[in-house]
């Protein structure tokens, strides 16, 4: 049995918690702070903070651990710093508003799962 990758984990985690329109993007060729970014939506903020939990929890479980976390205070944005992966947590309202996928609309892109 393979050891499953950072990424696999963030999206299976997310999909536990019924995370909505989870969306991979490879930024590689366009920075090189991170080389992916997960962007989900949950739609209240207790399904927000719920969802950084769980990704938290079980990256943690499988040996990764954040370099920092931010926005849990209000979460309508939470953004989790693993290094090479950034995870958005917005509510609806908040990805709309900053519309991170046509922000980074240059690179390709994946649809997690697929």
């Amino acid at each position: 049995m393979t050891k499953p990758t950072l990424n696999q984990i963030v999206n299976d985690a997310l999909e536990d918690i019924k995370g909505i329109d989870i969306l991979e993007l490879d930024v590689r060729e366009l920075t090189s702070i991170v080389d992916t970014m997960v962007i989900a939506t949950g739609t209240s903020s207790r399904q927000v903070k719920a969802l950084a939990d769980n990704v938290e929890k079980k990256a943690k479980e499988a040996g990764f651990r954040p370099l920092s976390s931010e926005g849990r205070d209000s979460a309508d944005w939470i953004l989790i710093d693993f290094g090479d992966i950034a995870v958005h947590l917005m509510l609806p309202e908040a990805r709309e508003l900053y519309d991170l996928e046509r922000l980074w609309s240059k690179i390709s892109r994946r649809e997690s799962g697929k």
